[in-house]
């Protein structure tokens, strides 16, 4: 009762809306109608706690009450059937004759299935140990994954494998890929990968022949299997995922692919690992497939790219031009924003034998900035700043740290190969705005420390400036900075000190104040003067104002010519000053014949461009000279001398220990002398003690040899005084006589 009155007092307090919401019943229909709600609201209550809304299930597998509560649920569902026979007496009788077993519906029945109880938790649950169970086969199943016997991998197995991949299946695709990848676990030494493999591979032999199969024969098996045989004579590249059997190989491909970027990082041997680059190379389409794998193979590319050996640079560089070609929108900029950053890093020291390699990576990172100016715009315009940026910094602050972040190898480097880039991807409209930057950059480099020491960055500035002039066809002056050199350095100055060694410009950035007191600094700077003036004005040798761009040049020569007293340097000179006023008086005889004005620009280009085809004296002479340069710096950049090849005569010098000794043989018996001769000489006559003859044979028998100090000392020690007190040997030695005939032998170390 008291259940009844709060629900109506529930139902008093509800609005005619929440009432129509709820859609409760009466309480007539309650009774009969409301069971299946009953039931339902015990059956939440389950769920909430363990024991069921009436306690224990004991308990309500005994409560009669429940028991009476199913009985009429079937009894209610039998008048049910009994109602449709004469309602529906059609369904009713397809119910007979399809389904007889629902009408045969009986209160015992639907009481004992309804009564069921359901099911309910254990008390306690079981924990899964940490070494598992045990499978059929005896190998346990941890919680980390199944740990499976591994089946070794013989030479057997591999040929085996080699025949049946004539007719490549997946399943046969798949053992390959899964020995493939325990060889590489096993040369990687993960042991995890190798206990998790399906087979085992133990033996060099077995490792060996497997890698060569899948290098050499399986891609070709792989894309018979997805294509069939190719159509001849074409040059389309197919997509692996174009291939209906694609869903099936994928998993195994991204394998394999993996295992092979695995295989080259662990290789050590050059023939092997060239060959596996060439099977990448030829994989970049499956690689494309797959972005994760692709990226990881670019990084593995740009390693071997800088820092392995030249072959394997060489085929790093194709694959990685290969997947840029193909996907440059994905792969372009990241690629050459990761191969400039391991150039500068690579080029932060400089020797004979790094400047070929440092050479490689700057024409291959300009092809590949060629692919995309576009591209190549962002890229240079970001480093060009960079490099601006450290040059103000230097200007402005005049530190010794600020001046070591420009005047170094690297930023050397940079501009050299921003240079090259511009110069070699010209023209283009898109790069063309940054040629007056970039030069800029150059001069001001120049003229940072303008002194003596920095004379070979100085070299190295002009070179760039001069190829970025020659190529995009853009007047830079240059001149000005060679011809600076030969008004600072006094050439008829009497060198210092000799050096043994010419200094090797080429990989010099800067001079010690010794450098600067030898004579082969300054034989080595007028060759870079000649070298450099040559390189520059045969540049500008077939424009139409060679004469007046000459003229300063010209002057300068002439001017050195004049007050330089050195033959070598002035042969030098000379030979240059001829073939640069030749050249001018070539294009002097050849512009007074043109019918056309100055203002006509296309006329002047169609001029320069027929004089550049049919040559000049100065080109000509440079060709012929550049040959031999050439070889000059080849010879240099190997480390050998460069009259190493002549075959000049050996002089052998004789020690003077061994010429001493020989004289002393030889003249023997002019020294032995008749003591009785001896007593009888005057000595006041004769000479005194400390007469150099007398003191220089004294020092070879006493000390072999001595310094002239020597002498000095014993000539003040020589007089009256020490000849009262002479003992034998002094008297010997005296006694030989400083006006006999071989008064004027002495056997020093000068002999």
């Amino acid at each position: 009762m008291a259940a009844a009155r709060s629900r109506k007092r529930r139902l008093a307090e509800l609005t005619v809306d929440e009432f129509l919401a709820s859609g409760f019943d009466s309480e007539s229909e309650s009774e009969s109608e409301g069971a299946p709600e009953a039931e339902t609201q015990p059956a939440r209550g389950a769920a909430r706690s363990p024991d069921g809304p009436s306690g224990p299930p004991s308990a309500r597998h005994d409560d009669p009450h429940l028991s009476s509560r199913h009985k009429g649920y079937a009894s209610e569902h039998k008048d049910q059937l009994s109602r449709l026979k004469l309602r529906d007496p059609e369904f009713y009788k397809f119910l007979q004759e399809n389904d007889q077993s629902l009408l045969n519906f009986s209160d015992s029945d639907s009481s004992e299935d309804e009564g069921q109880q359901p099911h309910s938790l254990p008390e306690m649950l079981e924990e899964a140990s940490e070494e598992g169970d045990e499978d059929e086969d005896g190998v346990s199943r941890g919680l980390k994954g199944k740990k499976r016997d591994s089946a070794p991998v013989t030479l057997a197995m591999v040929e085996r494998w080699k025949h049946a991949s004539k007719h490549l299946t997946p399943r046969l695709f798949h053992e390959i890929v899964q020995a493939l990848r325990a060889a590489v676990a096993t040369a990687q030494g993960d042991q995890e990968g190798v206990e998790a493999s399906k087979f085992q591979v133990t033996d060099s032999a077995v490792f060996n022949a497997l890698v060569s199969f899948c290098i050499r024969d399986l891609l070709g098996c792989l894309q018979k299997l997805l294509f069939g045989k190719a159509p001849k004579g074409s040059s389309r590249v197919q997509q692996p995922s174009s291939s209906p059997l694609w869903g099936k190989l994928r998993l195994d491909v991204k394998a394999y692919l993996g295992s092979v970027i695995q295989l080259v990082a662990c290789v050590a041997e050059t023939t092997v690992a060239a060959a596996l680059l060439q099977h990448v190379g030829n994989s970049v389409p499956y690689f494309l497939t797959f972005p994760r794998q692709c990226r990881m193979l670019l990084k593995r590319m740009v390693t071997l790219w800088s820092t392995g050996e030249e072959t394997l640079r060489v085929l790093a560089f194709l694959v990685l031009t290969r997947v840029c070609r193909h996907k440059k929108d994905t792969f372009l900029s990241p690629v050459l924003k990761q191969m400039y950053i391991t150039y500068v890093r690579n080029c932060k020291f400089t020797s004979p034998s790094a400047l070929p390699l440092i050479g490689f990576m700057q024409r291959t990172l300009t092809e590949l900035l060629a692919l995309d100016t576009g591209a190549a715009y962002q890229h240079a315009f970001l480093y060009i700043r960079q490099l601006a940026v450290h040059l103000r910094n230097a200007m402005t602050t005049r530190r010794k740290e600020t001046y070591q972040s420009v005047y170094n190898w690297q930023f050397v480097h940079c501009l050299r190969l921003w240079c090259h880039v511009l110069s070699t991807v010209c023209p283009s409209e898109a790069l063309q705005p940054l040629i007056y930057p970039l030069s800029q950059v150059v001069i001001g480099c120049i003229k940072l420390v303008p002194t003596a020491r920095y004379y070979p960055l100085r070299m190295h500035c002009v070179r760039a400036l001069t190829l970025l002039s020659e190529r995009t066809g853009v007047f830079i002056p240059v001149l000005p900075f060679i011809l600076e050199v030969f008004q600072q350095v006094d050439f008829n100055r009497r060198p210092g000190r000799m050096s043994s060694k010419p200094i090797n410009f080429a990989v010099v950035l800067k001079l010690s104040k010794v450098n600067l007191q030898e004579k082969a600094y300054r034989d080595g700077l007028l060759e870079q003067l000649y070298d450099l003036t040559l390189e520059y004005l045969h540049s500008q040798a077939h424009t139409i104002a060679f004469p007046e761009l000459a003229l300063p040049a010209v002057l300068q020569l002439k001017s050195f010519l004049r007050e330089c007293k050195v033959a070598n340097y002035c042969r030098q000179m000379r030979q240059l000053l001829e073939k640069v006023q030749e050249n001018a008086d070539h294009i002097c005889s050849r512009r007074q014949k043109a019918s056309f004005g100055v203002s006509s620009q296309q006329a002047v280009d169609a001029w320069e461009k027929q004089t550049r085809e049919e040559g000049t004296p100065l080109t000509k002479y440079y060709s012929q000279w550049r040959k031999l340069r050439d070889r000059e710096i080849q010879l240099e950049i190997s480390g050998k001398e460069r009259l190493e090849d002549l075959d000049f005569p050996e002089i052998k010098r004789q020690k003077l220990g061994d010429k001493k000794d020989e004289d002393r043989v030889e003249f023997k018996d002019l020294f032995d002398l008749d003591s009785d001769e001896d007593d009888t000489m005057d000595f006041s006559e004769r000479g005194t003690p400390g007469s150099s003859g007398a003191q220089q044979r004294a020092e070879d028998e006493d000390e072999d040899g001595s310094s002239s100090s020597g002498e000095v000392s014993h000539l003040e020690d020589g007089g009256p005084d020490a000849e009262a007190g002479l003992v034998p040997l002094e008297l010997w030695l005296l006694a030989q006589g400083p006006e006999d005939e071989l008064q004027d032998l002495q056997l020093s170390e000068e002999d």
